[in-house]
């Protein structure tokens, strides 16, 4: 009999990688990874998991290495955990006669200056937005649209290259940095330049056209946007849950979604709901786990069912208040040590603690999701609870880190 198997294109311990591999076991199916370089993801070794070395921004060897791996699997579904190869893995399933998501909306809503355009023309609620091409179209935009304005890359993920200028030096700064060698493109750049719409910060997480359900969320300090928590469900009354849930139908008809997963971020500005991005795929980590603890629904496991053909179920089994507490670090240098990652876990109540660093690891905070270290994750029947576990947990870690030595001293 031909063993059934399940594609997974790329994979990241912060994008769900492991959960999607771990999913796909418990459905009785064989995960197998391609990926450029298999090495970069420890768990696959951890864990056993087949990988195979293929280029996986060549659609061509993606379709040979698929159809070399029929002749000896049933290939019940492909997909992946992350956004930059998803409108790939539409296109391979469509070769194959597979379930998959729409490779061209996939394509459209990862451009962020597209995504807007489609949003706009719909009268989906959006910042004030320009794009430009080098400094004199970044400052003219800015000035067009009023200081402060969040300037970003109009590909990308994970917070990189986005920023709050809110003067003409950070402007010149963050532009300087976007255009020079250090930020890599992989076309000619395209800036976005927003305006800064302010106000609390909210998540829908969305199967298919059902809204699972809402989460607040919280940024450090500007000028950069780097989560530190999430707290799911967000505290809505029914009208304001009911305006989200609205506008993000609106998002998914806008941008031709509504298979499988979508993230859509909003602020809630005095215009109410504003979308800050959709994201056409499921959030990375920690929304799944938070909503399974939440809700009882497992989002990466459901998605799979989709994957390969099978009916899903997004049925609430329970109600809790989950949230999660990200470890930033306060300083670039060496960490000396970093510890309570086991008393944590011993907290009644918490669910997940996680260090992504060891000691003698350099720590160059880049602004991004790159600057988390670890997390903290907990759950309980009641919010003040759930607060209190977490704040209880946290607090139990410490680490150390040595500033690196400047010239002359």
């Amino acid at each position: 009999m031909t063993r059934k198997t399940l594609i997974l294109l790329e994979g990241h311990p912060w994008h769900n990688g492991l959960l999607y591999v771990q999913a796909a076991q418990r459905l009785g199916l064989h995960p197998i990874t391609l990926s450029a370089d298999p090495a970069q993801y420890d768990y696959l070794a951890t864990e056993g998991i087949e990988a195979i070395r293929v280029d996986t921004g060549n659609l061509d060897a993606l379709i040979r290495e698929c159809s070399r791996l029929r002749a000896t699997y049933d290939i019940a579904g492909i997909t992946c955990a992350r956004e930059a190869f998803y409108a790939t893995v539409g296109k391979l399933c469509r070769h194959f006669d597979l379930p998959g998501p729409n490779p061209a909306s996939i394509e459209r809503c990862c451009d962020k200056f597209t995504q807007r355009q489609l949003l706009a023309e719909a009268g989906v609620p959006i910042p004030a937005y320009r794009m430009a091409a080098n400094a004199a179209e970044v400052e003219s935009a800015s000035e067009e649209i009023g200081l402060p304005v969040i300037v970003k890359p109009a590909v990308g993920s994970g917070s990189r290259g986005v920023r709050l200028c809110r003067n003409v030096d950070e402007l010149a700064e963050h532009t300087t940095y976007l255009l020079g060698e250090e930020h890599i493109w992989r076309s000619s750049p395209r800036i976005l330049v927003e305006e800064f719409a302010q106000g609390p910060l909210y998540g829908a997480q969305i199967m298919g056209n059902e809204v699972i359900g809402i989460e607040a969320a919280g940024f450090g300090p500007p000028p950069h946007f780097v989560y530190r928590e999430f707290t799911f469900p967000a505290l809505l009354t029914d009208d304001d849950h009911e305006r989200i849930t609205n506008v993000s139908l609106s998002c998914l008809r806008a941008l031709g979604l509504g298979w499988g997963p979508t993230g859509i971020e909003f602020r809630w500005t005095k215009r109410g709901p504003v979308v800050i991005e959709v994201n056409p795929r499921l959030a990375g980590m920690p929304d799944p786990q938070l909503v399974q603890l939440a809700y009882g629904v497992d989002l990466i496991t459901e998605h799979i069912k989709l994957v390969i053909g099978e009916e899903w179920n997004l049925r609430r089994r329970h109600s809790q208040v989950a949230a999660a507490r990200f470890l930033v670090p306060e300083r670039d240098g060496t960490l000396d040590w970093i510890t309570g990652d086991s008393q944590a876990a011993a907290v009644s109540g918490v669910a997940e603690v996680k260090f992504y660093v060891e000691p003698n690891t350099l720590i160059v905070r880049k602004g991004d999701l790159r600057d988390w270290i670890g997390y903290v994750i907990a759950a309980s029947p009641s919010r003040a609870r759930t607060e209190a576990i977490l704040q209880r947990a946290v607090d139990l870690i410490d680490w150390s880190i040595t500033p690196f030595s400047t010239p002359g001293e």
